[in-house]
C-alpha cells in the first residue's frame, strides 16, 4: 500500500501546482476580465465576454409603490409572485409567491403549450391573490409583470427578446428566435388574464435590482450557481457599441454572460480539459467550468479516477460509479469538504454511497479532502478575480476610491458551500488590499431573480 499512496500523493500535489492561484496570476485574471469588458462594449462580438445591453437603465430606488408582479423562468420549475410595494423606503409591505413544477413533456413541446401552461399558472395566482385581498390595490391601473427569464436571448428593449437557444433540459424548437415577451402576452390575452411585461431580465440583472431596491451602493449583481454571471451598472457614454439616444439616467445594465471569459492566465488543468471536449459546448464557457457548482463536483470525481487508476488506493473496487459522468455532484463535495468529524465520517459516507468506494483509510479519506479543496479553493479564488475585474473596469479598485461599492451574490454555491464563500470574500481582500478593502462589501442577496423582476417592473412604470 505504501507505493500506492505514494503515487497517490504525487497525483495530489501535481494538481495542486496545476490549480495554484497565486495573488499575482489573479490580478492578471482580472485585468484580462477588465479588458475584455472593454472590448465586449466597444463593438458587438468583440469579446467572448458578450456585455448584452440589457436596456434596463433605471433600477428600482426604494420610492416605488404599487402592486407589481414577477414571473421567474430558468429551469424545471418557475415562481410567481406579487409584491405590494410602500414607497418612500417603506420598501416591500407584503410578498406571496409560488412555485409550479413545469410538466418534463412541456420542455420540448411547442412554445404554446409552454407559455400556455405559464400563463394559466399566472391567472389562477392572481385570481386567487385577489380573492384574498377583497380590495384590488390596482385602482383600475394595469396589472405590471417583469420577467426573469434566464436563457440566452437577443433583446432589442426592456420589454422584448428573441430566444437564441435553449439551455438545461429545455428543446421547444419552435421558440427559438421568437420574442417570448410576445409569446407570454399572448397567452395572457388567451386565458383573458390583463397584465403588461414591462420588463424581461435574466438572474444576475435581477440580483442586481433586488439589491440596489435595499442600497444604492450596489454595482453590480453576481451569480454563483448550477452556472455563473454578472451584471452590473455601466456609464452609457462609456458604451461605444451603443446606437441611438442615451437614456436620461445615463447609466446602463449590462448582462455580462461573463460564464465564457477565456484567458491564457487561467489555470486550467488536464482534467478541465477532458471535461470541456466531452461537454456539450467545448470551448464554450471555459470561466464557468472552472468556478460554477454544475461542474465542480465532476472536476474532483476526475480527479479521483485517476487516482483509483494509477495508485490502486481505493483497493479493488467497482469503479463503474467513478467512471459516470456527473456522478458526483457539488453538494457531495461540499459535505465531504466540510466533514469535520474527527475520523472524516461523512467523507467515509459520502464515497461508499455515490462511488461504492469502501474501507477507505484515515489518509485516503484526508487526500479526498484535500482535492475538495484545492478544486473549490481554485474556483472561489477565481471567482474573486472576476469580480475585481468588474471593480477594476468601474475604477473602484484603488485606494484613492472612497465610494461605497457593494458586490450583490446570489445562487446556491455562493449561499451554501460556506468554504467557497469565505474563500472568494478573503480573496477579493487580498487583492483589493486593506485599504480599498474598506469600502468593498459583498453581500448575500437571497432570491434577487423573483422580486427583482417585480421591482425592475415598478421602476419602469413610474
Amino acid at each position: 500500500m505504501a507505493a500506492a499512496a505514494v503515487e497517490a500523493e504525487q497525483v495530489v500535489a501535481d494538481l495542486r501546482e496545476r490549480c495554484a492561484t497565486p495573488a499575482s496570476l489573479l490580478r492578471d485574471v482580472a485585468s484580462a476580465m477588465a479588458d475584455e469588458m472593454g472590448a465586449g462594449l466597444e463593438e458587438e462580438g468583440g469579446s467572448r465576454v458578450k456585455m448584452l445591453l440589457s436596456y434596463v437603465d433605471k433600477l428600482p430606488t426604494g420610492r416605488e409603490e404599487g402592486l407589481f408582479y414577477g414571473l421567474d423562468l430558468g429551469g424545471t420549475n418557475f415562481r410567481v409572485l406579487k409584491v405590494q410595494l410602500g414607497g418612500n423606503k417603506k420598501h416591500v409591505v407584503n410578498s406571496e409567491s409560488r412555485e409550479v413544477t413545469i410538466p418534463p413533456h412541456l420542455m420540448s413541446g411547442t412554445s404554446s403549450e409552454l407559455f400556455g401552461f405559464i400563463a394559466s399558472e399566472l391567472a389562477k395566482f392572481v385570481a386567487d391573490e385577489e380573492e384574498n385581498a377583497n380590495a384590488n390595490s390596482l385602482n383600475g391601473k394595469k396589472r405590471e409583470l417583469g420577467f426573469t427569464f434566464s436563457f440566452p436571448v437577443r433583446q432589442r428593449s426592456v420589454a422584448s427578446g428573441t430566444l437564441v437557444k435553449w439551455t438545461k433540459a429545455f428543446s421547444i424548437d419552435d421558440a427559438v428566435g421568437e420574442d417570448v415577451v410576445a409569446e407570454l402576452q399572448t397567452a395572457m390575452s388567451k386565458q383573458g388574464l390583463d397584465m403588461h411585461v414591462a420588463a424581461l431580465i435574466n438572474d444576475a440583472v435581477g440580483t442586481l435590482a433586488g439589491a440596489r431596491y435595499y442600497d444604492e451602493d450596489v454595482v453590480a449583481g453576481v451569480i454563483f450557481g448550477t452556472g455563473t454571471n454578472a451584471a452590473y451598472v455601466e456609464r452609457a457614454n462609456a458604451i461605444p457599441k451603443w446606437e441611438g439616444e442615451l437614456p436620461n439616467s445615463g447609466d446602463m445594465v449590462i448582462n455580462m454572460e461573463w460564464g465564457n471569459f477565456y484567458s491564457s492566465q487561467l489555470p486550467v488543468t488536464e482534467y478541465d480539459q477532458e471535461l470541456d471536449k466531452e461537454s456539450l459546448n467545448p470551448g464554450e464557457q471555459i470561466y464557468e467550468k472552472l468556478t460554477s457548482g454544475m461542474y465542480l463536483g465532476e472536476i474532483v470525481r476526475r480527479v479521483l479516477l485517476k487516482l483509483s487508476l494509477q495508485s490502486g488506493i481505493f483497493g479493488d473496487i467497482d469503479d463503474s460509479k467513478l467512471k459516470a459522468h456527473f456522478h458526483l455532484r457539488t453538494p457531495h463535495i461540499s459535505a465531504m469538504h466540510h466533514d469535520e468529524t474527527p475520523d472524516l465520517n461523512i467523507v467515509a459516507e459520502k464515497l461508499h454511497q455515490i462511488l461504492q468506494i469502501t474501507n477507505t483509510s484515515l489518509e485516503t479519506r484526508k487526500m479526498v479532502v484535500k482535492i475538495c479543496d484545492i478544486v473549490a479553493r481554485r474556483a472561489a479564488r477565481l471567482a474573486a478575480a472576476g469580480v475585481a475585474g468588474i471593480l477594476m473596469k468601474l475604477g473602484r479598485n484603488g485606494c484613492a476610491n472612497t465610494q461605497r461599492s457593494v458586490i450583490a451574490i446570489d445562487g446556491g454555491l455562493f449561499e451554501h458551500y460556506t468554504k467557497f464563500r469565505e474563500c472568494l470574500e478573503s480573496t477579493l481582500g487580498e487583492l483589493l488590499g486593506d485599504e480599498a478593502s474598506k469600502s468593498v462589501a459583498v453581500k448575500h442577496a437571497n432570491d434577487g431573480s423573483g422580486i427583482g423582476a417585480a421591482l425592475i417592473a415598478a421602476s419602469q412604470s413610474q
